[in-house]
């Protein structure tokens, strides 16, 4: 099965860029109704209404919850394209419904959505407030929790671009992560659950995009929505949607989730878990802070009026304007920068730094800037 050609196939075209927010969905749930269960199932601060989508009649419940962070939407994209797979009467599709029920939360944070915000209207991180559940979207996961009692987690979310896999020099395009129960970070038989259908997706990925796929730092913290569920015995995934080369808007990026998800049904979820799977779970490289989006190297600044040579980076900011997604290149470190790298990098051969008369870059400025007042760059970018 050419699991990324199924991805390709059934892609919503509809959903694209980075600003996914509720108005953005509502007309795909209204196109769903007649084949899956659709139901409202509360609101958030700002009363925008928060939708539940229940699929297949199988043994196997699992709870999926996507754009918990309102800022992070690839994976609600990834997860309507599975949506399209699922609503098809293809042979595989039917045995996942016939197999499992999936309850789905395809926007958790409506308000963060639509402000492209990481926190809900409240500012509160909702993936900070499972343990005490003070805001009404944290409280309707845990009701949808209680009331389901799902067998298996799946917690959907973004990372950043600044994420790569530990000594391969990659960017970590998805990452996963079974979620500690204890602050020793003790592995039992709830966290080897979600080890063993990690390592399917690991399998699944790895045909396509071979070491990027990372392994998320698994720190406790019951705050943590993933930690949280795993202290209550159910075996929780945590997805990673990270960057691809030359995707900053996430297009290749959605497939890859895609590919996790429909490969996550691959094999009975009753299946006895092997000894080797957590050694297995362990190979997967580390997700490691080693890029940056931009890296300008061998410049030379004046610093006190003495010639110097540097290397410096710059990072994208994300920023809502007029319903768009507008990246700004931001300049973030100044160093030899030895042991991190750049998605772009430049060399730029000795030549002198300017920048609105200044002869040093500073921490904070956009990266606009030109070299010997010849060689321009605009928003982190070499003008040809």
């Amino acid at each position: 099965m050419n699991s990324l050609q199924i991805a390709t196939e059934y892609l919503e075209s509809s959903l694209n860029g980075k600003y996914i927010h509720l108005e953005t969905i509502l007309p795909l749930l209204k196109s769903f109704e007649s084949v899956f269960e659709i139901s409202e199932i509360g609101k958030s601060v700002q009363q925008r209404s928060i939708y539940q989508v229940k699929i297949g009649t199988g043994k196997t419940k699992i709870l999926i919850w996507s754009q918990m962070h309102g800022n992070e939407p690839t994976t609600t994209k990834g997860l309507f394209d599975f949506f399209n797979f699922l609503a098809s009467n293809s042979i595989e599709s039917i045995r996942i419904k016939s197999q499992y029920t999936l309850l789905c939360v395809p926007m958790l944070n409506p308000d963060g959505a639509f402000a492209y915000t990481r926190e809900n209207a409240n500012a509160v991180d909702l993936n900070r407030d499972a343990f005490s559940a003070t805001q009404p979207e944290m409280k309707l996961l845990k009701a949808l929790y209680e009331d389901f009692r799902p067998d298996y987690c799946y917690n959907l979310h973004d990372q950043r671009t600044i994420f790569g896999t530990t000594g391969l020099n990659l960017p970590a395009t998805i990452s996963f992560l079974a979620p500690a129960f204890n602050e020793n970070r003790d592995y039992n038989v709830v966290r080897l659950k979600a080890i063993s259908i990690i390592n399917r997706m690991n399998d699944a990925l790895s045909q396509y995009i071979p070491n990027q796929i990372g392994r998320f730092d698994d720190s406790y913290n019951v705050n943590c929505t993933g930690d949280y569920f795993t202290t209550q015995n159910t075996p929780t995934i945590l997805f990673e949607a990270g960057h691809y080369p030359n995707d900053y808007i996430r297009e290749e990026s959605r497939k890859y989730i895609f590919v996790a998800l429909l490969s996550s049904f691959f094999d009975n979820y009753e299946n006895v878990v092997v000894d080797n799977e957590l050694q297995k779970y362990l190979r997967i490289p580390q997700n490691n802070k080693c890029f940056f989006d931009f890296i300008y190297k061998n410049v030379k600044i004046i610093d006190n009026s003495v010639e110097k040579i540097i290397n410096f980076a710059a990072q994208y900011q994300e920023i809502l304007v007029d319903d768009e997604i507008h990246f700004e290149a931001i300049i973030s470190k100044i160093s030899d920068l030895e042991n991190y790298s750049g998605h772009v990098e430049y060399d730029c051969e000795s030549l002198l730094f300017s920048s609105e008369g200044k002869n040093n870059p500073e921490i904070g400025v956009k990266a606009t800037f030109t070299l010997n007042n010849l060689i321009k760059f605009n928003n982190g970018v070499k003008i040809i």
